[in-house]
């Protein structure tokens, strides 16, 4: 079993489509560390040779920010927007769209589906009148 950066990589899957198991890698930038280490992209992760975790391994940690320090960076990055008092540093404590979507509809995903107009989740009224 390969693992790479503390992920274990699905055996069963081709390492082209393994590697994006990694936070910080997609499948382009896992295609570029692949040709670099010249392994096949076809070949499974369980018949990866322990050189060749190794060699993915060095590339990775040696190249690229991926897991734990690309996400510690992603927080400081939003942590200063909010300090400087930014517009987008708001929009992130405020909870709401950061990049420039309407709000009066269509940002329930980003609200947590809030639904706040007058006839929706209304109780149905116990006596007739």
């Amino acid at each position: 079993m390969a693992r790479i950066a503390g992920v274990m990589l699905p055996p069963n899957k081709k390492v082209e489509f393994a590697l994006p198991y990694i936070y910080g890698i997609g499948r382009t930038l896992g295609l570029k560390i692949l040709k670099t280490a010249n392994i096949d992209p076809a070949k499974r992760a369980k018949d990866l040779s322990e050189n060749e975790v190794g060699k993915l391994q060095n590339i990775i940690e040696k190249n690229y920010r991926i897991e734990g320090d690309l996400r510690r960076e992603k927080l400081l990055n939003i942590k200063l927007l909010k300090e400087i008092g930014s517009y987008r540093g708001m929009r992130h404590s405020r909870g709401l769209p950061v990049r420039g979507k309407r709000t009066r509809t269509n940002s329930r995903t980003v609200r947590g589906n809030v639904r706040r107009t007058a006839g929706s989740g209304r109780k149905v009224s116990a006596e007739k009148t």
